[in-house]
């Protein structure tokens, strides 16, 4: 009887320890914890966070920039998945109206911005301008041509020119109508590349697609001068001239507007990161990558 009333209090000692070690252990745990409650958040808000994915349509001219500013939001934010669309503005606002799925549209002129807004695409109240930019005259540094600007481009071999409705090439034929080479039209895009070539004298023009193809048919040497922004000369110095830089008097402002894009197939998390990474090109922190890529974000 004595054995068991000793084995019955050496098993109640041995629990009331136990509980004893349990207990300081989640005390240690808990102040652990509360030294550093942000890092919880942090690794809680991590765990919860959704996998999502945006699709953002940008005008070609922006490429460069926005992988660089997508790396930079991807570092704090690799739940989201961003995923572009690089073409001319007014070939991605056709995609748009066509119905290709689109949370984000980054244009290159406010003509593609208005009709995505007359159109009732647009989220309201997220239109912004984000940046201007120059209309160039460039040429490959070994060219040897007599060209200086856009006032004798026709002395040209050949040129480089974006379409009409490519906001590159309707600035470039904007310009021309100013400088009284070309007769005054109320939408400069309507003049086809036909009737520079004959404005200029018969120069050969090829046509192209957006502006990022205008400047590798004159880096690659296929046409001797082109017209393009600005920006698309970083990282190509040491290969081209800037014969002009086309003043805003004859093209008028170059502002790139953003905005979000109606997405009815989007669900919460995918707006939520929409209206986030929307934000953070708006940012400071974005603005002062936009100006090493010589774009101007002062609007």
């Amino acid at each position: 009887m004595k054995r068991k009333i000793l084995a019955a209090m050496l098993a109640a000692v041995m629990v009331l320890s136990a509980a004893g070690c349990s207990g300081g252990e989640n005390d240690a745990d808990k102040a652990a914890m509360s030294d550093h409650p942000e890092d919880q958040m942090s690794a809680e808000d991590e765990d919860t966070a959704e996998e999502t994915e945006i699709q953002v349509f940008i005008a070609a001219s922006l490429n460069t920039v926005m992988t660089e500013l997508a790396d930079m939001y991807s570092e704090e934010h690799p739940e989201v998945k961003i995923t572009y669309n690089a073409d001319s503005s007014g070939t991605l606002l056709t995609q748009i109206k066509e119905g290709y799925e689109c949370d984000i549209f980054f244009s290159a002129a406010q003509k593609q911005m208005d009709d995505l807004e007359a159109d009732g695409l647009m989220v309201e109240g997220t239109r912004a301008n984000v940046v201007n930019n120059q209309v160039v005259v460039i040429t490959r540094k070994d060219s040897g041509t007599a060209v200086t600007g856009l006032e004798n481009i026709g002395d040209a071999e050949s040129i480089a020119l974006a379409g009409g409705s490519v906001p590159v090439g309707r600035y470039t034929r904007q310009a021309l109508i100013s400088l009284g080479i070309l007769p005054e039209r109320d939408d400069p895009a309507s003049v086809t590349t036909e009737e520079v070539s004959e404005a200029l004298g018969g120069v050969e023009i090829s046509e192209q697609d957006n502006v990022s193809k205008v400047l590798t048919a004159v880096v690659e040497g296929a046409c001797e001068v082109g017209t393009t922004y600005y920006s698309d000369t970083y990282g190509y110095e040491d290969d081209l001239d800037i014969l002009q830089t086309v003043s805003y008097d004859l093209t008028g402002d170059v502002i790139y507007p953003i905005a979000r894009v109606v997405n009815e197939e989007a669900d919460d998390a995918q707006n939520a990161a929409a209206a986030e990474f929307l934000e953070f090109i708006l940012s400071d922190e974005a603005k002062t990558v936009f100006d090493s890529y010589y774009f101007d974000t002062d609007v």
